[in-house]
């Protein structure tokens, strides 16, 4: 007798395969996370905490520095990257790291969780120093210097930014999984509350 349910297992197991290359994060509340943005000042450890959660999720990783800039320490043009943001939003599942408020609520229209490192002006300053003539994957250069511009823009983040980003949060928050986390070792217990 033939069985009727062949075919159906058969797409089953298929579909089961399909389902095993997905990365699926789950927090210890068992909330899946799928598409992730990870913002906050510069130097606040950001790309460090994005490589930590890549790394236990398996959700592939995307930084804004590098799409933005050039090895020459130019940059592309607004339109290019958001077309190349745009197709990455498209995607099923990512984790994009870099604040870069222009684009930010775009990225929070997409997103299912956003973390937040909001932590102290010095952790900031203190982490823009330590990277200082690192080769790191998130910016196509090594940074021999922290540039006067750049620590200011560092001091004025929780003016000038982190204002406008507490904002956006609060429209977004009952639609999305919102983190914040406020230093380094919470950051770092925060991933110990995951599992695959």
């Amino acid at each position: 007798m033939k069985n009727k349910f062949a075919g159906s297992e058969r797409s089953m197991m298929i579909f089961v395969k399909i389902c095993d290359m997905i990365p699926i994060l789950l927090s210890s509340e068992g909330e899946t996370m799928l598409k992730v943005i990870i913002i906050g000042s510069p130097g606040a450890g950001k790309s460090t905490f994005a490589r930590k959660l890549r790394d236990v999720t398996g959700l592939p990783l995307y930084y804004l520095d590098m799409l933005w800039h050039k090895p020459d320490r130019t940059t592309i043009s607004r339109e290019s990257f958001d077309l190349q943001l745009n197709e990455i939003l498209k995607k099923d599942y990512w984790i994009i790291d870099g604040n870069y408020q222009r684009t930010l609520e775009p990225r929070l229209k997409a997103c299912d969780t956003v973390f937040l490192l909001d932590f102290p002006l010095e952790v900031c300053l203190l982490g823009a120093q330590t990277r200082i003539g690192t080769k790191r994957e998130d910016l196509p250069w090594i940074e021999t210097e922290v540039d006067e511009e750049f620590q200011q823009s560092i001091i004025d983040f929780p003016k000038t930014q982190l204002p406008g980003i507490y904002d956006l949060l609060r429209k977004y928050q009952s639609s999305r999984k919102v983190i914040v986390l406020q230093s380094r070792a919470e950051a770092d217990d925060y991933l110990t509350t995951f599992h695959r």
